[in-house]
């Protein structure tokens, strides 16, 4: 459905803009027909054939069809980008509260004790932003740090 929804958007726009362009170019071909000026053979001088109507006709049908089909192009894509942001935010919220139901998990499981390795594997997040999260949640709540002779952090929360 998203799939024929941006392709209707971006033919709406491209349609749009190109009758919006077309209107235009009639428009100004219409006030540079005027200006010009052909010499005849006796001196005289006239103004080129009259297209006006025609170029009216250009202009006009180019606005007609051009102004609804570029606001409806305009209408699904604003659409679809508001859509897409309301997923993004509901799937941020989904996994944020997945992490905090697994963080306080494992602070009862191991009474206030977690470390990266485990909460890690636990959320199947990689290293860095386990440790991210944990340093977060350790400034949050005031934590304690232990660091083991491997190098590897342990924080300690008051359950």
């Amino acid at each position: 459905m998203k799939t024929a929804e941006k392709l209707a958007a971006g033919w709406l726009l491209t349609l749009g803009f190109m009758f919006l362009t077309l209107s235009a170019t009639a428009t100004l071909e219409k006030f540079a027909a005027r200006e010009v000026y052909i010499p005849v053979q006796d001196g005289d001088t006239f103004t080129a054939p009259n297209a006006t109507y025609e170029d009216n006709n250009t202009a006009v049908g180019g606005l007609i069809f051009g102004v609804p089909s570029l606001t409806l192009g305009g209408w699904l894509a604003l659409g679809l980008y508001r859509q897409s942001r309301q997923d993004k935010k509901a799937l941020n919220q989904q996994v944020s509260d997945r992490l905090q139901y697994i963080f306080y998990e494992m602070l009862q499981e191991n009474h206030g004790r977690v470390t990266v390795l485990g909460f890690a594997m636990q959320s199947q997040l990689p290293a860095a932003n386990a440790r991210q999260y944990l340093d977060e949640k350790a400034k949050e709540f005031n934590a304690n740090f232990k660091v083991n002779e491997e190098g590897a952090i342990s924080y300690h929360f008051d359950v």
